[in-house]
């Protein structure tokens, strides 16, 4: 669990920082006297990442479920570390001119192909090594990862901010976030190359006896349409929610609101703690009453409450935007907390990697990576300022639609694994399932 969480918090440290040091990355590399310019500049490098995820996905997805979630996250962990810590390197506009932005946009393309095979490989992980019974709990750890690697970067940002003058900030101070990368990503790839292959993997190599065939790419979509139509609506909800609160109300909060930027990231950092302190226990809900009644529980809150919380949001003091965004993180929590588990769920062990890997990155480079420029740009064409909320509410309507035909998943084995029980339980040894055991033996 810590390996592979690690990697995602790695992956959402990266974010953190961009998104929080936002207004300075578009000074740096976009230099225009409109601030809104800037600021689009800077989040369609950031939305750019995303384009080529379906195609990390489409790579590193199926490879997974030929060679093995070991070697793959391994490979994606080296990838991501590289990218985040060549950004830190990068010449301003000033020094080498277009050159800048295009090496920007460079760094954020290897970023974007790692990640296409991360989160998938993290969930599967994760998923095909827990429990029955407690396989929501231990996949909220994947999330609390993110949450933790988020915290990290927004954090260091935020204190940066608060120390250092704006001259030094945007001469050297916005490289430094960058730059912890590198030691970082020495320490994943140490603890994932120390990782067995899972025992559903296992199971599924000894069953063919040699190599693992390779799975034709269009038996991956094809074969599990339906599935993959699922883990679309699903993530679609998840992850606009998700990059609306963390990634887009810290630079909503001071470049379309006016307030003070050390006060607005405080706002978010503590909201995200108090998501963290949530996270495992609604994990454990989500294995006593079912991934279906929690991720419904989110749809209809963001149906419901997405306007109010906008409007505490607008229109109070720190207070009352404490309390909107407060609300939006327990509602997002109830995809947090439900996601790793019920997303590796849709799909058989044979290509549970690969098309998690192609629903998941289609639907977040369509909808999740693209939120904060999408939404920078409605208010601007529109100057309404509760697009936000607009957008979380529209994105509900379909998770819910993706909540309601699913099937439930709590307590039940993986589709294509036999079922895996609790360390000790009938002899079982810790994380391994007595079917992969028997035919080892």
């Amino acid at each position: 669990m810590k390996a592979a969480a690690l990697g995602n918090a790695m992956e959402w440290f990266d974010f953190g920082v961009y998104s929080y040091i936002a207004v300075t990355l578009g000074k740096v590399f976009f230099p225009t006297g409109n601030a809104t310019a800037q600021l689009l500049s800077t989040f369609g490098a950031f939305a750019a990442a995303f384009l080529v995820r379906p195609l990390g996905g489409m790579v590193f997805g199926p490879l997974g479920d030929r060679v093995g979630r070991q070697k793959v996250l391994a490979l994606t962990m080296i990838m991501m570390a590289a990218g985040t810590f060549a950004i830190g390197l990068i010449p301003s506009y000033a020094a080498i001119g277009v050159g800048a932005p295009i090496l920007l946009l460079a760094a954020r393309l290897v970023q974007g192909f790692s990640t296409g095979g991360e989160y998938a490989g993290a969930s599967t992980f994760i998923a095909e090594y827990a429990p029955d019974k407690r396989r929501g709990f231990l996949g909220s750890w994947l999330e609390f990862g993110t949450l933790a690697g988020y915290i990290g970067g927004a954090g260091l940002v935020t204190l940066m901010t608060a120390l250092l003058s704006t001259d030094d900030l945007l001469s050297w101070g916005w490289r430094v976030p960058f730059l912890i990368a590198g030691p970082m990503g020495i320490i994943g790839l140490y603890l994932r190359m120390r990782l067995e292959e899972t025992p559903a993997f296992a199971a599924e190599v000894a069953k063919a006896e040699t190599e693992r065939p390779k799975v034709p790419l269009r038996e991956m979509v094809t074969g599990q349409w339906r599935a993959l139509l699922l883990c679309v609506g699903l993530v679609l909800v998840f992850n606009v929610t998700d990059y609306m609160l963390l990634s887009y109300m810290p630079s909503y909060l001071t470049s379309e609101l006016g307030y003070d930027a050390t006060h607005g990231l405080v706002v978010v950092l503590g909201v995200m703690v108090l998501m963290m302190v949530v996270q495992p226990f609604a994990g454990a809900l989500t294995d006593r009453v079912g991934r279906r009644p929690v991720m419904a529980a989110g749809c209809a809150g963001f149906l419901a409450l997405s306007v109010p919380a906008l409007l505490l949001i607008r229109d109070g003091g720190l207070l009352a935007v404490a309390a909107g965004m407060g609300a939006l993180g327990l509602l997002l929590v109830c995809f947090t907390a439900a996601m790793p588990a019920a997303l590796p769920a849709l799909f058989p062990t044979r290509v549970r990697y690969g098309s998690l890997s192609i629903g998941f990155n289609v639907s977040v480079s369509l909808f999740g990576g693209t939120t904060p420029l999408v939404v920078t740009a409605l208010i601007g064409v529109t100057g309404n300022v509760m697009m936000p909320a607009y957008y979380m509410m529209a994105a509900a309507v379909i998770g819910g639609f993706a909540v309601w035909r699913m099937a439930e998943s709590a307590g039940r084995p993986l589709p294509g694994s036999p079922p895996s029980l609790e360390p000790g339980t009938h002899g079982a040894h810790p994380g391994t399932r007595p079917g992969a055991r028997l035919e080892k033996v």
